[in-house]
């Protein structure tokens, strides 16, 4: 679960989450959508990720995906128009964040399995499944009802979202967060018990007043990266070591390892939680969105997320050389050492760069693949 609980010639690839923020496309314009804008829903969108790459060639006569009909796009084949539905829905989606929902799934599980190889059974296989599916799920609906009261703002800061671009009438996206938010906690509910649904429905209720007025706690800095981290730091890792055990049978019962990677990333999401608002400066101050790189600056706020990523990196090290016991030493510190000399090289490529707009998405983008290695390692440590 996110907020965002993780990149063909004329698609966005599934595996590069970060897309061209100078898109250009001549769109038809559809009843539904513009009577939404026309009653004011426009709004602010969470800014987890605005990394450009390469710019999408415009396609003749396209239309708005998800949307119905339009009269532009009425003669162009059918596969091709499902194409376009599924790269606005996938974009809708935020690939990076399914990314790292997902990875931390397969980590924290891999984790209990391999604590207790004797209690896998083939059966746990379908659970497990829509398990991962009810966190996509509810992770589609923090960043979609996100993107749904965003729309402005994400016109300056994110015009190649879907809402933002014209691919994705307000009426689809109402439709995907509501059939997300439901899908989820019926998976949840039938499966997993009353304990995780009431971690899952919290999630997305932190979610909803991260974004949707009155709330809109992404307004206050504190309350918004207090709400990231608790969603995708502590949530997601004790909620899915916890529904994994429940599945095999076991008490719950802390890990070293587990108390680990919950505090790591819990941290790291306040790195993430004050460093997705670096590349939307010029949007937030347009709009009077107040956050930390608004109020501090883009540089200080860099500096002060690459502190807080080497003080955990330097808390992992000094972890295996005391505790020994509970971890592998041989794989915790050269990783971790790797891990901050790339984050201070990293760094120092941003400063002499001068903090431009390009060099800013690119040490974001950075900031998000650091954290998916620390998942991929962990099962291992």
């Amino acid at each position: 679960m996110e907020l965002s609980l993780s990149p063909t010639p004329h698609r966005v690839p599934s595996t590069i989450p970060y897309l061209n923020s100078a898109r250009l496309s001549t769109k038809a314009t559809l009843g539904f959508s513009s009577h939404f804008h026309s009653i004011g829903l426009q709004h602010h969108q969470q800014r987890c990720c605005s990394i450009p790459v390469s710019k999408r060639p415009q396609r003749p006569s396209s239309i708005r995906a998800c949307t119905g009909v339009g009269a532009a796009g009425s003669d162009r084949p059918l596969v091709e128009r499902l194409l376009d539905l599924k790269d606005a829905c996938w974009r809708f989606l935020r690939p990076h964040t399914i990314r790292g929902t997902a990875l931390g799934s397969f980590a924290l599980v891999a984790r209990a399995l391999i604590e207790h190889t004797n209690l896998i059974k083939w059966s746990l296989l379908f659970k497990a499944f829509s398990g991962l599916f009810a966190l996509i799920c509810g992770n589609g609906y923090i960043v979609g009802i996100n993107q749904i009261y965003d729309i402005s703002i994400d016109k300056v800061n994110k015009p190649y979202l879907p809402i933002a671009a014209g691919d994705l009438s307000v009426q689809s996206a109402w439709f995907l967060v509501i059939f997300f938010a439901v899908a989820g906690l019926l998976i949840v509910g039938f499966n997993f018990g009353p304990f995780i649904l009431s971690l899952y429905t919290l999630g997305l209720f932190l979610g909803t007043i991260y974004s949707v007025p009155p709330f809109r706690m992404k307004r206050f800095p504190v309350a918004a990266f207090l709400i990231i981290a608790t969603v995708r730091g502590f949530l997601l890792n004790f909620g899915v070591y916890y529904a994994t055990r429940a599945a095999l049978g076991l008490a719950f019962e802390w890990s070293s390892p587990v108390v680990f990677i919950t505090t790591f990333v819990t941290f790291f999401a306040l790195v993430i939680a004050i460093t997705k608002d670096l590349p939307d400066v010029e949007g937030d101050r347009k709009y009077q969105i107040s956050t930390f790189a608004t109020k501090l600056g883009v540089r200080n706020i860099a500096f002060l997320g690459s502190g807080i990523l080497l003080m955990n990196y330097i808390v992992s090290v000094l972890a295996a050389v005391y505790m020994p016991q509970d971890f592998r030493s041989w794989l915790l510190i050269p990783a971790h050492m790797t891990f901050a000399i790339s984050l201070i090289y990293q760094a120092r490529v941003l400063e002499q760069a001068n903090y431009t707009k390009d060099a800013i998405s690119g040490f974001y983008r950075f900031i998000w693949n650091l954290f998916y290695a620390e998942y991929a390692i962990f099962p291992f440590i």
